[in-house]
């Protein structure tokens, strides 16, 4: 693994030099819009919906959408009055028990290695949390964003999961619980029975990912019947310049059609 930020968790006055590292990945099949015909990638660019031109990227804006649809453009100076932050610290606000935590909240999850001189701090803090069953409520800025975070125990390794603002997550509305869902004594007793039947202990070397298993045997099943494309290196000047004879042709259409003249 390789470590994606450096900085130091803060409590009290105890400073713990760490390194972060993501805990997780995303195996999900990952596929490629293809021509049918020759297997080459399809592209896609950056057009304007306004007046059909393609953009450079030095002429993209960040925007932002009202509500009811009106556009407001930010400036390199707009940004730079936003609230950032730069700092190298994840600084502890409390210890609360686990069990205030939703898990709702949780967001994306990172391991803390301690700096080859912060073993015994680390331990430390690491130890409490274990012993107290509390999570450390802290801050820390992620990509030039302040967010909050807790840090719990897994493996005897300290984990930080990003947590969601609470104004993130939604709250549930149907209309169809509020009437009468009340179970029979009768239908509850038959639930429970049914509940214990499947009673059981998570195992996760249970559950496969049989989609991805299925996908990776029919990929290996073409490579070994010979059923692949082997697609050339695309031509970057010839697609360029098919752009730009578009691109001048509809301007020299909208130049004709604004003199009244035929295309």
């Amino acid at each position: 693994m390789r470590a994606i930020w450096k900085g130091a968790v803060s409590f009290g006055l105890v400073n713990v030099p760490v390194r972060l590292y993501s805990a997780t990945e995303n195996h999900d099949v990952q596929f490629r819009q293809v021509h049918r015909e020759d297997g080459g990638r399809i592209r896609y660019q950056r057009v304007c919906s306004i007046d059909g031109e393609q953009v450079s990227y030095d002429d993209i804006a960040k925007g932002y959408e009202t509500e009811d649809g009106q556009m407001v453009v930010l400036t390199d100076e707009d940004l730079a009055d936003l609230p950032t932050r730069s700092s190298r610290e994840i600084a502890v606000d409390k210890f609360v028990p686990a069990d205030q935590i939703d898990p709702m909240l949780l967001d994306k999850t990172y391991y803390l290695e301690p700096d080859k001189t912060a073993g015994k701090p680390y331990a430390l803090l690491r130890d409490a949390l274990k012993a107290a069953d509390r999570m450390a409520i802290v801050t820390v800025s992620l990509r030039a964003r302040m967010t909050m975070a807790v840090l719990r125990v897994r493996d005897d390794v300290i984990v930080m999961q990003t947590m969601l603002w609470p104004d993130e997550v939604r709250s549930p509305d149907f209309a169809r619980l509020d009437g009468e869902t009340d179970a029979k004594p009768a239908e509850l007793k038959m639930a429970n029975l049914l509940v214990e039947s499947l009673a059981g202990d998570y195992v996760p070397d249970d559950y496969v990912d049989d989609y991805q298993s299925a996908v990776e045997a029919v990929v290996k099943a073409k490579l070994d019947g010979g059923e692949v494309q082997e697609v050339p290196a695309a031509k970057e000047t010839g697609g360029e310049v098919v752009d730009l004879l578009a691109a001048l042709q509809r301007s020299v259409e909208r130049a004709k059609a604004a003199r009244g003249e035929a295309s």
